[in-house]
This record gives C-alpha cells, structure tokens and sequence, in this order.
C-alpha cells in the first residue's frame, strides 16, 4: 500500500528534513536497519525517517533517473523483510512501498518513530550470534547509542507525545472521509485513490494512525485533530478566539469588539484565522518611488509573520489543556497567547533574545508533519526566525516572546509598522467588504493585494483558469471600487478597499 507522501517529495527533500531521508544505491540489509532502528528511536522528536532503495546520491541529493531495483528483487527484498523485523527488539516494522519513478521501481521504507522504544538491532543481521546495539540518528548517519546519548534515548522512552497517543473515546464514525481524502489529495498521495475502495481503518492503519494490539486498535489524537469535524469534542476549547480593543487594553478595557470563534480541525482553524486577519486586519501601503519601477509596499503587519504565529501556536499548544488561542488586536500590536510554554530544554536566554527556540522536544510531532505536508509550517525551529525576518523585511520592530517561570504559556507580540500606528482597526465595520463576492473573485483580490505588480496572465497561471475570465472578475473588482490599476504593463495594482 501507498505511504502518505508524495514522492517527488521525498526525492527532492521538500516538507521532510534532509536529515530524515536516506538514499540507497540498493538492497544492504546490514545499513539499512541500523538506520530503521535509529529512525524508530528517534531520539530528537523529529518524526522518523524515510529510506529509499534504489536511488543513488551525489552529495546527497538524488541522481536522475534513478537507478531503480528489478521486480524479482523487490519481491525477494520484502519477502527478506519480514525476517529482519523481528531482530529488531522489540518487534518493529516499517511501512513498505513499492514506487514508480522515472520508469523504474524504487522501494520505500517509511519508518515512524516507535511507542515502544528503546529499539536494538543486531550490529550484524547475518552474524551467527548477534550483538544488539541502540542506534540513533546523528546528524545524516546512524551511529549506536553509548554513555549519555543512550541514557538520554532511554529517558526519552518513558515519553510518547500527546498526539501519538491512542484515544479510546474516538471511533471511526468521527473521522471525517472528506477531510481524509482532501488530505491525500492536497499532498498528492496515492493513497488518496483508495478513499472508498478500502476500507478507511486500514487507511488509517497505513498512515501510522491506529496504535494498540489487533485486538483493541485506538485512533491516535493527531488523526482527531487533523480529520475529526469537531475535535474540540475531545480536546474542549480547541478554538481561536479573537478581539479587539480599538483604544488599547489598558488605556479603555470595556471597549472590546468580538470576533466568532473559530472552530475544526487544526488545518481548517489555521486558515480561517489567517484569512479573518488578512481581511479585517492587515493593511498595505504601497509607494512609488523615484527612479525605480518597482513601488515600495509594506504593510501594517506582513501576513508571513502573522501566518507563523498563528501556524505555531495551534501547532504547538498543549491538547489537553482546555484553553483557546487568544489573539488580541490593539493599534500598536498583535498578541498571540498559547498554553503551555516552550520546552524547559530551551534556555531564558534565548526566549529573552526571540531570534530561534531550537527544542529536542516536541508535544506534538507527528501534527507538525502532517501541518509541513500542507505548507502551513517550514519546519522545526524556523518559526521565530521566519518571523523576526519578515518584520525586518517590512521595517517593523522585532516580535517579543514572554512566558513565565513555570513555561505554563506562550505569549508573541507582533508590532505594528509604525507608519500605521494610531490608525482604528474595526473588526465590525470591515469584516463585510466581501459580501457578496463568489469565491473566484475573493481569489483574484488576494492574489493582487500579495502581488500589485502580477500580470493576468500570472495570475490566470496561478489560479488555473483561462486569461478571459480573470479579465471579466478584474473588472468586476474594478467596477466596485476594490482595485485600480496604475499605470500600464510596467505599473501595479492599488488595493481601494
């Protein structure tokens, strides 16, 4: 069966680490589960890893075509397979794929992080006596586990993260298919081709989303939080709550303006709060300057910093603490305040300093790789550079974290561009300026207010539909005063509205 992952992806290190994906010439059993052992300890938290059989490498990127492996033996290589697993201690098995890629095939092992670690393979599968040793990942190689690199791998053991776990209170029924299959699709697996032919618990099985004996398999938490309509049945307050105070929390506390609750699985909440904010709350400015033919933008608060705060603190926050996101618009800031805090394995100092918040240990690792496979999120530890440099970018001050000595919560402001400081933002009377629009058009508007100096044709090529249609909806925005063109091919788009 499919493993949840495009390819491609795999092959040109896009949304997976470089450090998590292996290249093999061809079938080596004796390297190869020593890597499988140290990406099922997985003893930086980082999700397991990928190897790839058939496929050679030149400074680690794969050669093209691929080399591929002949189907006589790929059949012998899984057949092998099933007896190297169980010299892993305690039984482990990756999950197999057999890939079609530049005319040839290549077998996938995907193998995520095991709930029963420690894991041992023997130092020498074809040995007559075999010695076990504990491998873990070290940097691009698996190496064994001595001293306190294996004392840390067995304290790590005793800690499978919340969203990696089973919950007995999920049942099928609250898995939704469409939510499933608009998963598969986005990320362009093959397994999205079986949504409706197979069965969806061995859809989930094949995910590495079901945990337990056969005989009682649990719905891990992070399927609930990507794919239940309503996972805030199980996780209460899994929400967004958003306000407003136009003159200042502290200056007038009584004068707050609410926004709805923003509620779904986590993908779905990340999205609709970024496009809340992005309509009711970011504005541009855009300057022609002297001598150059690119005009100058910038905004109140660039969206590529918002949508990193945001993407983090749903990402990050502990699910089985009932508290919401908070975010809190004031004229000079936005606030974003998650439970609980950053890991005690970050330092005050590098809290204090906000310039990267590099952990070892994550709450929920296996959300962030379903949440990089949307392109919601980069990566570990990018967040907060991602976000010092967008604001750097635009001219705005650095973003500040705070937490408190017991790490119960994280707080992000993000200051606003000083040019727009003192200007009213109202949620009520701005939330509507779409109404009325149909989808197509809301696109078309977001597309030019990111891009004012896009072409038609761009922009058709971006949305996917024909040229003509793209001019028929400009010139609706047109007529309703949303947009204006200025100047001709070399000029840009000025947001009205």
């Amino acid at each position: 069966m499919a493993i949840p992952i495009n390819i491609e992806d795999l092959l040109n290190k896009r949304k997976v680490e470089s450090n998590r994906i292996e290249f093999k010439t061809g079938w080596n059993p004796q390297s190869i589960y020593h890597s499988i052992c140290a990406f099922a300890n997985d003893i930086d938290n980082l999700g397991g890893g990928y190897i790839l059989v058939g496929v050679e490498e030149e400074n680690g990127i794969a050669k093209r075509p691929v080399k591929g492996l002949p189907i006589e033996q790929l059949d012998k290589i899984q057949k092998e397979m099933v007896g190297y697993n169980n010299l892993i201690e305690p039984f482990y098995a990756p999950r197999i794929s057999v890939e079609e890629i530049d005319g040839k095939n290549i077998l996938a092992i995907w193998v995520p992080s095991g709930t029963e670690r420690p894991y041992t393979a023997p130092e020498n599968v074809m040995a007559k006596l075999k010695k076990p040793v504990f491998y873990v990942r070290y940097g691009t190689s698996s190496i064994e586990a001595k001293g306190d690199l294996l004392d840390q791998l067995r304290e790590m053991s005793e800690k499978v993260p919340f969203d990696d776990r089973g919950n007995e209170n999920v049942r099928l029924e609250d898995i939704s298919l469409v939510q499933l299959r608009d998963y598969l699709v986005k990320v362009d697996s093959r397994l999205g081709q079986d949504i409706g032919r197979i069965p969806m618990k061995d859809i989930l099985a094949n995910m590495n989303l079901l945990t337990g004996p056969t005989e009682k398999r649990l719905i891990k938490n992070v399927a609930t939080m990507m794919f239940c309509e309503k996972p805030d049945t199980f996780f209460p307050y899994t929400q967004v709550d958003i306000v407003l105070f136009p003159n200042g929390r502290e200056q007038d506390p009584d004068n707050i303006i609410e926004a709805p609750t923003i509620k779904g699985p986590v993908p779905y909440m990340i999205s609709a709060t970024l496009d809340y904010l992005r309509t009711n709350v970011i504005k541009e400015r855009i300057e022609k300057l002297p001598n150059k033919q690119e005009p100058r933008k910038y905004f109140n608060y660039p969206y590529a910093a918002l949508e990193e705060a945001v993407t983090n603190a749903l990402y990050h926050r502990d699910y089985k603490l009932y508290e919401p996101v908070e975010i809190t618009i004031e004229p000079g800031r936005i606030s974003i305040l998650s439970y609980s805090g950053p890991d005690r394995s970050i330092s005050d100092e590098a809290i204090k300093q906000a310039k990267s918040l590099r952990s070892r240990r994550y709450k929920n690792r296996r959300l962030g790789d379903f949440l990089k496979e949307l392109g919601l999120t980069e990566g570990r530890a990018t967040g907060i550079p991602t976000i010092q440099a967008a604001l750097k970018k635009n001219g705005s001050s650095p973003a500040t974290i705070e937490t408190d000595e017991g790490r119960t919560y994280f707080l992000i402001d993000i200051p606003c561009h000083p040019d727009f400081e003192g200007e009213r933002i109202d949620l009520d009377s701005q939330k509507d300026i779409f109404e009325g629009l149909d989808d197509a058009i809301r696109d078309i508007y977001f597309v030019i207010r990111d891009n004012p100096s896009i072409t038609m044709q761009q922009i058709a090529d971006l949305l996917e539909i024909k040229k003509r249609r793209v001019e028929y909806l400009i010139d609706k925005l047109k007529v309703d005063n949303y947009i204006e063109r200025k100047g001709t091919k070399k000029g840009f788009w000025l947001i009205l509205k």
